[in-house]
């Protein structure tokens, strides 16, 4: 989108109500009824890596209802995030679900393209499986990426029954394959039970620095953030959160969950303290609404979502004026 073009923001909910006409992210128009967008929202409806509950195939789609709550002003980041950049909801990727290999294929195939235009991609998933081929993805682009990690569990393990490409590796793969800038990597919200404490000895050698979901209850988001920040620097960022980084509580609709997790108000005031980031794409993954209750976890995903689209959105509105 040009400088002097104006975005086409969401449907008017003082005319239209909420609940009326299709969900796409945030009631924002579809990618094909723009053209092109700065940042491109799109669901990749795939839970074939899973290794406990399935479901997260339906989390795309249950985060775009929730997000029919989304206002177009955030106060949080003093920002129209819809009115600084376009923003279009890009449908979901088909992927095959029978062939992960094959999927990742896809998948790396169609954020290339997608990235290819020029947008920023803020990915709903979807299992984690889907971060490596979007992170190759990235780093075509960028370089490697540093990577914020949001999640209970680690997701650096080697292989689930000898795959290789499951919800649990990703980020192994991706580090092994040389798209992340290993001076840059942290998890966030970790917690539970681990395999053996070799997990966390082969997940330090790898560059990954860990903040537990006691870390950031004990200390405070504030300070959470700008720990983070201070890692990250300049670097180009990409941003990976599993829902399943919150509490059960908060997030009872997702695939492996785990006692003493994050509140949605922690994550999302550590998304806002991360304002100033070179954020270039992110997703959030692993909402599996069949074990939800009231669409507690899409709403979560849903402004989740909303704070990292808010985020790129104002950057790339600054990048426009300098």
């Amino acid at each position: 989108m040009s400088s002097n073009e104006t975005p086409r923001g969401p449907v008017d909910s003082s005319r239209i109500p909420r609940y009326a006409g299709p969900a796409t992210f945030a009631r924002l128009p579809r990618l094909d009824e723009v053209g092109a967008a700065d940042v491109a929202v799109v669901g990749v409806p795939f839970d074939s890596g899973v290794s406990y509950r399935p479901g997260a195939r339906f989390g795309g789609n249950a985060i775009r209802e929730a997000s029919r709550l989304l206002r177009p002003y955030n106060p949080a980041q003093d920002a129209s995030p819809f009115a600084l950049a376009q923003v279009a909801d890009g449908g979901d990727i088909a992927v095959n679900p029978f062939n992960i290999h094959e999927a990742v294929e896809t998948i790396e195939a169609a954020a290339d393209d997608l990235l290819g235009t020029g947008a920023r991609l803020m990915t709903l998933g979807g299992d984690h499986t889907i971060a490596l081929p979007l992170l190759r993805s990235v780093a075509k682009k960028h370089g490697p990426v540093a990577l914020l990690h949001f999640d209970a569990h680690l997701d650096t393990w080697d292989t689930y029954f000898g795959a290789e490409y499951t919800h649990g590796t990703p980020f192994r793969r991706a580090v092994e394959e040389g798209v992340l800038d290993t001076s840059a990597l942290s998890h966030v919200g970790t917690r539970g039970p681990l395999y053996g404490k070799k997990d966390l000895t082969d997940d330090e050698k790898m560059g990954f620095g860990i903040v537990t979901s006691a870390d950031v209850y004990r200390r405070g988001a504030d300070e959470i953030a700008d720990q983070l920040r201070q890692r990250i620097g300049d670097r180009p960022l990409y941003i990976s959160i599993d829902i399943d980084c919150l509490d059960p509580a908060h997030a009872p609709g997702t695939g492996t969950p785990e006692a003493g997790g994050m509140t949605s108000r922690e994550l999302l005031e550590i998304l806002r303290g991360l304002a100033s980031c070179n954020l270039v794409s992110a997703d959030v993954v692993e909402v599996a609404p069949a074990y939800d209750h009231a669409e507690i976890t899409s709403v979560a995903a849903s402004h989740t979502a909303y704070e990292l689209t808010t985020i790129m959105s104002r950057q790339i509105a600054e990048a426009r004026t300098k």
